[in-house]
């Protein structure tokens, strides 16, 4: 089992390789023309997991209906046509888990 300290150890790495992977994508969007900001923007996968959502079919229908509005989402295509949206709480019923 891990102890306390082996998990605050993990965890750190964890947001270290966070915190480069989000330095190397903005770096590369720069290059690209592209300006988003990774704090404000988040992948569907992130997003659920921020707000308890349980599956990313849930946000995916959210963006289709509207209810995320178009200027709250953006697909980066230099990333797979990752879908990506803004980290904010779209309906009152979602609690904040972060």
């Amino acid at each position: 089992m891990e102890t306390e300290e082996e998990f605050r150890a993990r965890l750190q790495d964890l947001m270290q390789r966070a915190d480069i992977a989000i330095k190397e994508t903005s770096e590369y969007l720069l290059q690209q023309g592209i300006t988003i900001d990774m704090t404000e923007w988040v992948t569907v996968n992130e997003y659920c997991r921020r707000f308890g959502i349980e599956n990313t079919e849930t946000v995916m229908q959210w963006i289709e209906q509207g209810i995320v509005p178009e200027e709250d989402t953006t697909v980066i295509k230099e990333y797979n046509h990752v879908q990506m949206l803004r980290a904010r709480l779209y309906l009152k019923s979602v609690t904040h888990d972060a």
